[in-house]
């Protein structure tokens, strides 16, 4: 009685990932990691950043240890630098990242018209 359950089981399992990979769903491949950014890229957006403080925060960078430099990514845009006081003030931006580029691009407006 258990022999049919488990032929059928077994001949599920061999035909399950042929018919995937034939559909193009390969679900083992890990998607590659975006590439980071390099050191010259970095020290220009670095040296272009308009705030002294953290845009969540408002604290100054590096007054809590030393600042955390995060790349924000987003599809069909170019990678932004965005500098925060500490680790914490990430998991704010994330829930707005809109509302706290809009500060910066701000205060980058500000600082070309001086």
């Amino acid at each position: 009685m258990k022999k049919p359950a488990l032929l059928l089981a077994l001949v599920f399992s061999a035909i399950l990932p042929l018919t995937l990979a034939a559909q193009g769903h390969d679900h083992s491949a890990k998607p590659a990691a975006p590439a980071a950014p390099d050191a010259a890229w970095l020290a220009k957006a670095k040296a272009g950043y308009p705030l002294k403080t953290c845009v969540v925060s408002a604290e100054e960078i590096g007054s809590m240890g030393e600042g955390i430099d995060h790349i924000h990514r987003q599809a069909g845009k170019p990678d932004r630098l965005v500098r925060f006081c500490c680790e914490s003030c990430i998991k704010d931006f994330n829930k707005d990242p809109a509302k706290y580029l809009k500060a910066i691009d701000e205060a980058a407006a500000k600082a070309k018209k001086s």
